[in-house]
């Protein structure tokens, strides 16, 4: 079969998939329709904003399903009138079986992990509040059971010390769109793909929850690195917290966006975990169990990002 008659059925709507829809597009092959969430208020004006791939799905002409159940009958109706050959799910939601069992060859997944490492909703942001020095991207078969379908094809990405979740997402999102695109071209062949079962892997499933108001909180009781590969993790996006209190002003919850570990200096006492000290040159650092953790960007509420130093400087 050519790229031309295998019929795609998109399904999308955050931003790490639109390099997949991108891919397919360009690269010929027959994407018949995109499903992506309806539009959602944002903003002080709280306007209707439109998803990237919504946007980018109505540039280059494809049709554009909004369905606000993936149950609804006219939507499902129109599903069996489009015939697609393959599902492609990138960075959605969940699928009732009756959508992901649709077309003939079934759907496929992308997820932003080395499966069955990390499954759940939040997989590039755990592998680095654990302090992996190693991530990548999966395709498998979707079935009922979140991403526990046989496995197709993975790549893998090394994290370094210094990569947080914005630069790990940017750069796994094009891995992906590679691996997908390399995934679909094995639909091509005269015979269907066989996947790998997950139980047959030598690699125990962690799961990578959604992120939370509690689990994205600081608790300085904890190793200086543990602390920092949190704040390495949720950065700049939805970003790590913690209730700070400096001298004369009341306890107030700032973002902390970069950090970086230090140890106590020597002959010097350990203060008590959570507590504020400054540093030479106007720097900022929290005690932590074992060692100090610099706050070197931080965000107070309703302001912008700013250095430590320059938020400091306001103070005085």
């Amino acid at each position: 079969m050519n790229k031309e008659l295998l019929r795609i059925l998109y399904l999308a709507t955050a931003d790490f998939a639109l390099p997949s829809l991108q891919a397919l597009v360009e690269q010929g092959y027959n994407v018949v329709a995109v499903v992506t969430m309806p539009d959602k208020p944002a903003g002080r004006g709280h306007k209707l904003r439109e998803s990237s791939i919504k946007t980018y799905a109505r540039e280059v002409g494809l049709e554009v399903l909004q369905p606000e159940r993936l149950r609804d009958e006219a939507f499902i109706q129109r599903l069996r009138e489009l015939a697609p050959d393959l599902g492609v799910v990138v960075a959605f939601r969940m699928l009732p079986e009756i959508v992901w069992s649709l077309p003939r060859f079934g759907t496929i997944n992308l997820h932003g992990s080395l499966l069955p490492r990390y499954r759940g909703a939040a997989p590039i942001h755990w592998a680095i509040i654990n302090g992996d020095q190693e991530t990548g991207v999966t395709t498998f078969r979707l079935r009922h059971e979140l991403d526990t379908g046989d496995l197709l094809l993975q790549a893998r990405l090394p994290i370094a010390p210094e990569d947080n979740v914005g630069k790990i997402h940017d750069t796994l999102m094009h891995v992906g769109a590679e691996t997908l695109v390399k995934t679909v071209d094995l639909f091509l062949q005269d015979k269907e793909p066989e996947g790998i079962s997950q139980s047959s892997v030598d690699e125990a499933p962690t799961p990578a929850p959604k992120l939370t108001k509690e689990n994205t909180e600081l608790h300085w009781d904890r190793p200086t690195n543990a602390l920092h590969n949190q704040i390495r993790g949720l950065s700049p996006y939805p970003a790590a917290w913690a209730t700070l209190t400096f001298e004369g002003h009341p306890p107030t919850a700032f973002k902390i966006l970069e950090s970086a570990p230090l140890p106590y200096p020597e002959g010097t006492p350990a203060p008590p975990a959570g507590t504020l000290v400054l540093l030479p040159k106007g720097r900022l650092a929290v005690a932590t169990l074992d060692g100090l953790l610099e706050i070197k960007t931080l965000q107070p509420p309703g302001k912008k990002a700013m250095p430590a130093a320059a938020y400091l400087n306001g103070l005085r």
